[in-house]
């Protein structure tokens, strides 16, 4: 389906709300549902959002998610809505929401009467076949609604569907090939695993019934005797072979005899080592005196290294297949050679499989009966229930659909549930104690540093809080959007609820900081101000107490020093007095304390001067002037925050500049109070007592002024 272009010229008679500062769909009616692939994407408030991180049901949204990329787009909703009409009387169905009445299944053609009774079946295999109504509990278990359906459309047969003399079959056929997962839950197999087992039967019987039809292959009767000559045989092959090689050459080249059985360095060697460790040394001796035309002998003569073998050549090869003999000549070899070749080569072809395990009459067993034909027939009855199956995942489908889409087009096509407040956005995931507020307006976030870079152009304040609860962690982003920012610390810890209610331990572990409220913006300079007169005056009193603190021990240094050279110490010379200095002194701190009494009594008067009336308005002017601009910044900042960078950092498609203007953003943020009709005692029994410096302060400033007033006028 593609994007709807910009003509808005339909049937249909949209409604629109205005919240946010923009015009919003209205979704409450079944039409409105059924038509909504017919209005521009452009009036659309999202067209894209992630399928994690959102409070809605996985199911529902991976049903959705029809390419399994991770996101809903608003063309994937639309089928999704014509879908689910498709198969309802009407669409006024989706937004009752709830379970699915059974009587609003439109059953006026196969597919609706096919969808009816995949219900119906669905509430029998529960229990409930009364039932006028069906929901996604009745649904979520697939495994308890196929459990007593012994075919079930997927090609798999299970024990249960199997008669008695076929389920030991079925038991060997698991045991040896593995299973697949039957829609009921048990262990079951398919078409492909039959076809494989019974392959391998067949393919393992005609490797062992071949010697029955070439004797070639199997020179001993006995095969448990046929094996072990063959075993000895290949044990000494290649050392014997070696043996008559080096005899053919010593024939060759009479030099070539004495050197073929080994040099004196190498017997002079192993003659000064302990030759019972010296074992590979020796087996790699020959295994018998090199000589022209010489035959191995089987008994005396032989490499002690390789007696053992050859004795066990003799008696499970060379005696049974050539006769009982002491010495084996180059002829005689060959033709044991050739008479177990074949016996090798049959080895060799031996299929690798599983069904080794099973003895050699139950395979012929197996594959006499019409065992495979069986099992392959029940399987082709249960494929060919496919359309009844995929009926009961459309039944799950419908369920949820109805269940769920009017919510998500509410918070898709229009954010509904965000601005009417009725009920939470899919995106809020639940709700932060801290400072004394509570904030609705929280996300689920990946990485906080991400996230912020994109949400800061919000113009929200966001506090990212990592919650913990026992071994689960995540993170989230809080919108402050009331009160002030005074005591919000990266560090601080507060409380998250989720969706479901439970409690995570929260803690501030990175701050976006912006306009919270025009309160906070009033009151900004006079705190800054008091902050930095409050950080002068401790950096001062901290720079006198060190400087005290230096001398006194640079004193105390200095008198340890003359009282361990045994000097006593002499009397500080006493400082002459300058008076000009002092005067100097005297003088500018007149003069500071003129200019600023000069200035104070001309406020003063000049205040005074004032009609009563006028009095309030001064003051008022003057907070405006030093509060008006900080208070001017934060207004056209607070009116322009916008949600949407917030959900597009988390992967979300806003279409739309989607505001939180003053009044919506203290209700998103609840500060403390207390309850209606509660009683208060006023009375701290812990209350500090209060100077009134400043009532004194004010009197003499007015006194001042009215001294100096008084003084000029004489």
């Amino acid at each position: 389906m593609t994007a709807t272009g910009s003509n808005n010229n339909t049937a249909h008679r949209w409604r629109f709300f205005s919240a946010g500062g923009f015009d919003q769909v209205r979704l409450d009616r079944g039409e409105d549902l059924a038509c909504l692939g017919q209005l521009d994407q452009k009036l659309w408030v999202a067209l894209s959002c992630p399928v994690q991180g959102l409070e809605f049901d996985s199911r529902t949204l991976a049903l959705l998610d029809s390419d399994n990329d991770g996101h809903i787009r608003a063309p994937e909703l639309i089928a999704a809505i014509e879908w689910a009409v498709a198969r309802l009387k009407t669409p006024d169905t989706l937004i009752a929401g709830g379970a699915l009445p059974l009587s609003a299944i439109n059953d006026s053609d196969e597919l609706g009467q096919r969808l009816l009774a995949s219900a119906r079946q669905i509430l029998n295999s529960q229990g409930k076949a009364d039932a006028g109504h069906i929901d996604a509990e009745d649904t979520a278990d697939s495994a308890r609604i196929f459990a007593g359906m012994p075919f079930n459309g997927d090609g798999v047969i299970a024990a249960s569907a199997l008669d008695a003399d076929l389920t030991e079959t079925f038991g060997e056929i698991v045991a040896n090939c593995g299973s697949i997962a039957d829609r009921s839950g048990e262990p079951g197999i398919d078409q492909a695993t039959l076809d494989r087992f019974f392959a391998d039967a067949a393919a393992l019987a005609a490797w062992r019934h071949a010697p029955d039809a070439e004797p070639a292959l199997r020179p001993l009767a006995d095969p448990a005797a046929c094996s072990a000559a063959y075993a000895a045989f290949v044990a000494v092959r290649d050392k014997v072979d070696d043996f008559f090689t080096r005899c053919r050459l010593a024939a060759f080249d009479p030099r070539a005899g004495q050197l073929m059985n080994g040099s004196e360095d190498e017997l002079r060697a192993l003659a000064a080592r302990n030759l019972a460790e010296a074992g590979d040394a020796v087996a790699a001796l020959p295994l018998a005196l090199v000589e022209k035309g010489a035959a191995l002998p089987l008994t005396a003569g032989l490499n002690p290294a390789w007696a053992a073998a050859i004795a066990t050549l003799r008696d499970a090869a060379v005696t049974p297949l050539l006769g009982a003999r002491e010495q084996l000549s180059d002829a005689e070899w060959q033709q044991l050679r050739g008479q177990l070749a074949a016996y090798g080569e049959w080895l060799a072809a031996k299929p690798v499989s599983a069904l080794e395990t099973l003895a050699p009459e139950r395979l012929d067993t197996l594959l006499a009966s019409d065992h495979a034909a069986r099992l392959a027939a029940l399987i082709a009855r249960d494929a060919a229930l496919a359309g009844e199956a995929e009926a009961i995942a459309d039944v799950d489908r419908l369920v949820r659909y109805t269940r769920d889409l009017a919510q998500l087009a509410n918070n898709f096509a229009a954010f509904t549930d965000f601005y009417t407040r009725r009920d939470r956005a899919v995106f809020q995931a639940g709700t932060l104690y801290l400072d004394g507020r509570s904030c609705e307006l929280t996300v689920k976030v990946l990485d906080a540093g991400k996230h912020a870079a994109l949400a800061g152009l919000s113009g929200v304040y966001l506090a990212y809080c990592d919650c913990v609860r026992g071994g689960d962690k995540m993170t989230v982003a809080a919108a402050f959007t009331a009160g002030d920012s005074d005591q919000l610390m990266v560090g601080r810890n507060g409380v998250f609820y989720d969706r479901d209610g439970r409690d995570w331990d929260a803690s501030i572990v990175k701050i976006v900081e912006h306009p919270i409220s025009i309160r906070q913006a009033f009151w900004s300079p006079y705190k800054k101000i008091v902050r930095l007169v409050a950080e002068q005056a401790q950096k001062l009193a901290s720079a006198r107490a060190k400087a005290a603190d230096d001398l006194a021990a640079n004193a105390v240094a200095d008198a340890g020093k003359k009282v361990e050279s045994g000097a006593k110490p002499a009397a500080p010379a006493p400082t002459p007095f300058d008076a000009g200095k002092f005067a100097g002194i005297f003088a500018a701190v007149g003069l500071a304390l003129g200019a600023i009494g000069t200035a104070l009594a001309s406020v003063v008067t000049g205040f005074l001067g004032l009609k009563a009336w006028q009095m309030p308005l001064a003051l008022a002017g003057l907070m405006l002037m030093i509060s008006g601009p900080a208070m001017a910044m934060a207004f056209f900042k607070l009116r322009n925050r916008n949600l949407g960078p917030i959900l597009d950092a988390n992967g979300w498609a806003v279409n739309t500049r989607a505001r939180i203007n003053l009044p919506f953003g203290t209700a998103l943020t609840q500060t403390a109070r207390l309850p209606d009709g509660a009683e208060r005692a006023l009375s701290d029994p812990y209350a500090e007592k209060k100077t009134p410096w400043k009532l004194y302060l004010l009197l003499g400033a007015i006194g001042m002024g009215l001294l100096l007033y008084v003084g000029r006028s004489v």
